[in-house]
């Protein structure tokens, strides 16, 4: 499994995405982009920072940045996610969790003393380039949008 590291030029992939179409990294080259994983759709830490990013959406494409989230649930969970909760941004599907190993966020978690596999929360913030400006991993909510908008700013103005 890669683990990809700030300053590596991000992995390139062409997934699924909401309302049938294919996304692909590489199609917003030129452009700064906010890459997040998350776990599974319409659980409450993912539906919480799905709808903050929605909310702060406008705030990023002011400085030119696309925002994408990406999981292991299928097109048909996602589309089915956005609707309920009133999504806005990207969400794309990853089901045989290739993107999400590339990226070296399917980890081993432990719940109630179980161990299994899942992703890791991450956000990965790219350049116009596709180089990795900056990274979270393991992900607490509270803040996280507004780091990630700083982040950004910064980024446009450097």
């Amino acid at each position: 499994m890669a683990i990809v590291e700030k300053g590596d030029i991000a992995p390139d992939f062409e997934l699924p995405q909401d309302g049938g179409r294919t996304f692909r990294l590489s199609s917003l080259r030129g452009k700064p982009v906010v890459l997040y994983f998350y776990p599974k759709d319409d659980t409450s830490g993912c539906t919480a920072q799905a709808i903050e990013f929605s909310a702060r959406k406008d705030e990023f494409e002011a400085l030119g940045i696309s925002i994408v989230g990406l999981s292991p649930d299928t097109v048909k969970s996602h589309d089915k996610f956005k609707a309920k909760h009133d999504i806005s941004i990207s969400l794309v599907a990853d089901p045989e969790k290739k993107v999400v190993q590339d990226y070296g966020v399917w980890v081993e978690k432990s719940m109630y003393g179980r161990k299994y596999m899942g992703v890791e929360r991450s956000t990965f913030l790219l350049d116009a380039e596709g180089r990795i400006a900056e990274l979270w991993r393991k992900v607490q909510l509270k803040g996280h949008v507004d780091a990630v908008l700083k982040a950004a700013k910064a980024l446009r103005d450097s």
